[in-house]
């Protein structure tokens, strides 16, 4: 059997080292050898539980008066073998991994600051709405603080009680052969305390579901899936000292009859005649801010693209506005009279540039 390690040398303490400086010194090497920084690391394992064990003793009066003067034996006469795995050590020392790694042992005792919940809304708003911004007013249905108890859940002029299962932690550590299984306590569930006389308003939870009234500030050029995060207005906290949660407004966005976006630009197309295509015209167009005057150009193709710089949707980052892009669409008429088609044959046959005869040089040259 291998002979256990001195706990002074295994901490790198003096033997008169003072409470303060013997936990500074445990923090060093529980980081060092601690399980998440050295995964699958045996050697580490065993440095950690070792120290472990060496700081429980010398950190309990009792416990270090007896080591120092009989040593180990001393101690497994006194009855002590020490934590027997991880889910021990995090429960005797749960407020120094709180400090350095973010949680603590689950307890009741020693916990930090507890937050609601958040909630969200699905908000659908108009095209324009979107473009330019808005302010809406919702209201949110939620838990919030009892006003009667003031979020203890005792009826006034009482106090909860520590629960005398758990003494207070809210779990229960059973022993199963050589493990040591944590569990949440029935009586108070996981709590720490219970209510003997819960308060009539909200019958002992702290906490009564209300309806708030939100006011939500929509900026330009929110899109769909936007997040807005209304800070505070989610549910209620579970203790009085808690924070509450925050509010997630998720936008969707109605789709407009003319336009259609593309990042911060906006898309529309326009009908046009071939005569309006072939001589160029002057026409009016919309825009997000109203209508435009546009002035299509001689030979227009079908398909052809323009662009209105500036007058897309603002950037939500930059403030910066995308453009408008303009698609042409060449409308052939359906309906001619005698004069018009006549016109037209007119037309034909000057046309040197119509497509039959291009397709006649094609297939000679072929």
């Amino acid at each position: 059997m291998t002979e256990k390690r001195d706990y002074y040398e295994i901490l790198g303490v003096a033997k008169d080292v003072s409470k303060p400086e013997l936990k500074k010194a445990y923090r060093k090497l529980a980081i060092k050898y601690h399980p998440d920084k050295n995964p699958d690391n045996k050697e580490a394992e065993d440095k950690f539980k070792e120290a472990s064990e060496a700081y429980e003793v010398i950190n309990d009066d009792n416990k270090r008066q007896i080591y120092d003067q009989f040593g180990h034996r001393g101690l497994e006469g006194a009855g002590h073998s020490g934590p027997s795995g991880f889910e021990d050590i995090f429960s005797s020392f749960g407020d120094i991994f709180e400090d350095f790694f973010g949680f603590g042992n689950g307890g009741g005792r020693g916990q930090r600051v507890r937050r609601g919940s958040d909630l969200r809304y699905n908000m659908t708003i108009d095209f324009m709405e979107a473009a330019f911004g808005s302010e809406k007013t919702i209201s949110i249905p939620r838990m919030d603080i009892c006003r009667t108890c003031k979020g203890s859940g005792c009826q006034k002029g009482t106090s909860s009680e520590t629960c005398s299962h758990c003494h207070g932690t809210g779990q229960f550590i059973q022993s199963q052969g050589f493990f040591k299984v944590k569990t949440t306590c029935p009586y108070c569930k996981g709590q720490g305390s219970i209510i003997p006389n819960p308060c009539r308003k909200c019958r002992g939870a702290g906490k009564v579901e209300i309806t708030r009234k939100v006011n939500v500030k929509i900026p330009a050029g929110v899109d769909v899936g936007s997040k807005l995060r209304l800070t505070g207005e989610g549910e209620a906290a579970p203790t009085p000292d808690g924070t509450s949660g925050d509010l997630y407004v998720v936008i969707n966005v109605k789709p407009h009859k003319f336009f259609q976006r593309d990042h911060m630009d906006i898309i529309c197309a326009i009908d046009i005649s071939f005569v309006q295509a072939a001589l160029g015209d002057e026409i009016t167009i919309p825009t997000l801010v109203g209508e435009e005057k546009f002035n299509v150009p001689k030979g227009t193709q079908y398909g052809d693209v323009f662009k209105l710089r500036g007058e897309g949707i603002a950037s939500l980052r930059t403030g910066r506005r995308g453009d408008q892009i303009i698609k042409v669409i060449i409308k052939t008429p359906t309906k001619l009279n005698q004069k018009q088609i006549k016109l037209l044959k007119d037309f034909n046959r000057l046309d040197s540039n119509k497509i039959s005869n291009k397709l006649k040089n094609l297939f000679k040259n072929l």
